[in-house]
C-alpha cells in the first residue's frame, strides 16, 4: 500500500476545523481522510503548530521549507516524494494516487445530485428523511 503524508501549515488545531470560519477544503480534507481511515488507508497528516518535529526530520519537508518558506505548504508526500505543494489533492487526485476504489473517499459528487433529481421514492420525490 502507498504513503501518503501530509505537511501543512500551522493551524489552531490539528485539523484547522476550528473557530467560526471553517475552511471548505480543510472540511473536505478530513472528510476524506476519515473517510479513507474508516477504509482501512491511512494518510499521516502534519500540522507546523502540533507536530513540528515531523518537518525537521522528513528531510525532503526540511529542505523544501528552507527553500520555499512555509508559504509553499502544504506538501503532500508519496512513498517519500513530494508530489504536491501548495494545494491539496482533490477528490479523484487521492483515488489515482492511493489506488483505492472511488467509494473509498465517499459519495461522488454527481451520485448525490442525480439522487435529489431522481427522488427517494417517496410520492413526488418529496419527504421527510
Amino acid at each position: 500500500m502507498k504513503k501518503m503524508q501530509i505537511f501543512e501549515p500551522a493551524m489552531c488545531c490539528s485539523t484547522g476545523l476550528c473557530g467560526v470560519g471553517v475552511d471548505p477544503e480543510l472540511l473536505r480534507i478530513s472528510t476524506v481522510l476519515n473517510t479513507l481511515k474508516n477504509n482501512g488507508v491511512n494518510v499521516d497528516r502534519f500540522n507546523l503548530s502540533n507536530e513540528p518535529q515531523e518537518f525537521v526530520t522528513n528531510k525532503i519537508v526540511n529542505s523544501f521549507v528552507k527553500e520555499k518558506g512555509v508559504e509553499g505548504l502544504p506538501v503532500i508526500v508519496l512513498d517519500g516524494e513530494i508530489i504536491i505543494t501548495g494545494r491539496y489533492p482533490s477528490n479523484e487526485e487521492f483515488v489515482k494516487l492511493l489506488n483505492v476504489p472511488e467509494n473509498y473517499i465517499g459519495e461522488k459528487p454527481d451520485s448525490a445530485a442525480s439522487k435529489k433529481t431522481q427522488g427517494c421514492g417517496c410520492s413526488g420525490g418529496d419527504c421527510c428523511c
